[in-house]
């Protein structure tokens, strides 16, 4: 750490001990009636109530000192421009270049611009002519990760805009069984499946395509060729395993920001090419208000401060995702890859280790199905974490009494996480009372549309990338996730002979388990 960045740094942790032990919500609002005001933010199609977090104005200051010594504005401009910002694999990260262009914002036409466009066009244009193809049933997307976990949450998100007359299915689990049962009651004739894999080396992806490829033949399925749609960035591998049709990818889109990319042609078969065109304007959107904003007005570098305020200087370990919308209920599992992949690291971008915690372990779930599972935790466990609520003003739907009873609830929990409260008259003393001064951030959406997911998408991918900057870490490698890939491999070859030579005695205990009627 240079030793201007250190001596900001150093500014923020003075400050920390007070708020992780003294502060209290409900005196900050006490003494400051204009706390509301001072700590909500407003982006594109997205308002942020941050005002029930233990911090103020004061700590925003420092830290928005520490953002520009850990140089924020020089890497959003190179995030932002398409230059290399992933330098163990010596790679842009081009999601937010990709969609900036493709909507029209930026102008910059270059012919190498227009290749790395190219297979989102692509698949526009497929999308078309899947969804006027009435011979086409079903689709079964396999992929997993961002390739799969992306489609899957946005086809979910947008269910009411869908327009297509094809059924959308998601393989992703190495496990047969995933694949088993979503093929049941398929006809080959009537399927198509979508096989998306930047590397084509994905395991569980190219095991579960070869084993739609057998189904489709053992189905009495004949010429599988067209039936099969690749997304790749290595067109020669898919080949030759006898993909009928190639989407590219570039190298330069990360998987869990694959979305933006060919990899979202499910999504765009659902709700047809003007609406994914619509999903990419408001991420777009998001990019141009956390391009242009100052840092003092910006959501998405507001919401990366205040995740490295609390997990490296508050300590919480973890953060908990309730979004308050059925749409939105594989949003958790989505953002969980997004931060833990993306700044779960202990080393610095250059190799060498870290001295404060990273990123938060996430995990959620939707509400209200949540508050009758992990908000007691919430509001009378041990251990203090920071909560998100996720609220859409407007639903889908026209069923009386739903949903301003699901909103309620959803400010209900954020209320109560902070005021607490204490047993009252007739009540049980400790079993009845609530500590509160429990943090919380409340995210506002309109609608759930494709202009307005478009737009909180980007707002998380930008978080994640203020925070990684902060923290001097590389937010788009994920070397984490190839050691256990590597052993298993190994691992594969002993299940079929049973040999445990070598191995550590509880590996070669748990394997001889399974061998007893297996090898």
């Amino acid at each position: 750490m240079d030793t201007e960045k250190n001596v900001a740094w150093q500014s923020v942790a003075k400050l920390a001990e007070y708020y992780a032990k003294a502060f209290d919500l409900r005196s900050a609002f006490n003494k400051t009636p204009q706390r509301f005001e001072e700590l909500s933010i407003s982006a594109p199609h997205v308002r942020a109530d941050l005002s029930k977090n233990l911090w103020d104005r004061e700590v925003l200051a420092k830290l928005l000192n520490l953002a520009e010594h850990a140089g924020l504005n020089e890497r959003r401009t190179a995030l932002l421009a398409g230059d290399i910002v992933n330098p163990t694999e010596k790679r842009p990260a081009l999601h937010a270049w990709l969609r900036t262009r493709f909507s029209g914002i930026a102008t910059n036409t270059a012919q190498e611009s227009d290749e790395r466009l190219q297979g989102l066009q692509d698949m526009l244009v497929l999308a078309e002519s899947i969804r006027a193809n009435p011979a086409i049933e079903n689709i079964v997307h396999i992929g997993i990760g961002g390739s799969g976990l992306g489609p899957e949450m946005a086809v979910q998100a947008l269910q009411p805009h869908h327009s297509c007359g094809q059924r959308l299915h998601f393989v992703g689990n190495l496990d047969g069984h995933d694949l088993h049962q979503t093929l049941q009651g398929l006809t080959p004739e009537r399927t198509l499946f979508v096989v998306a894999s930047k590397s084509w080396s994905t395991v569980e992806t190219l095991r579960n395509a070869r084993s739609a490829w057998d189904w489709f033949h053992a189905q009495g399925g004949v010429n599988a060729g067209p039936h099969f749609v690749a997304v790749t960035a290595k067109p020669e591998l898919a080949t030759a395993m006898g993909m009928g049709r190639i989407l590219h990818m570039p190298e330069g889109v990360g998987g869990r920001y694959s979305l933006w990319s060919a990899i979202g042609l499910p999504l765009a078969v659902a709700i047809g090419a003007g609406g994914f065109a619509e999903l990419l304007r408001g991420a777009a959107a998001m990019d141009a208000h956390f391009t242009d904003a100052p840092l003092q007005a910006n959501l998405p570098v507001w919401l990366g401060l205040l995740d490295v305020w609390n997990s490296s200087f508050l300590q919480l370990a973890s953060r908990c995702l309730v979004p308050y919308h059925h749409g939105l209920r594989r949003l958790p599992a989505y953002l969980q890859q997004l931060e833990m992949e993306s700044n779960g690291k202990r080393v610095h971008a250059n190799g060498t280790a870290l001295d404060y915690p990273t990123t938060a372990a996430l995990w959620g779930e939707v509400g209200s199905n949540s508050q009758h599972a992990f908000f007691q935790w919430l509001h009378q466990g041990t251990q203090r974490i920071s909560t998100e609520f996720v609220l859409v003003r407007r639903p889908a739907h026209c069923l009386e009494g739903h949903h301003d009873t699901l909103l309620a609830n959803g400010l209900a929990q954020a209320q109560a996480l902070m005021a607490g409260a204490e047993a009252g008259v007739g009540q049980l003393p400790g079993h009845q009372d609530f500590p509160g001064n429990r943090p919380s951030t409340v995210l506002l959406l309109d609608e759930l549309s494709p202009t307005a997911l478009g737009a909180l998408l980007a707002l998380y991918e930008h978080r994640v990338f203020v925070a990684g900057v902060v923290w001097g870490i590389n937010s788009f490698d994920q070397w984490g996730v190839e050691l256990g890939k590597t052993l298993a491999k190994n691992l594969q070859q002993r299940l079929a002979t049973g040999n445990t030579s070598g191995l550590d005695g509880s590996t070669a205990g748990l394997l001889h388990w399974i061998c007893e009627t297996q090898c």
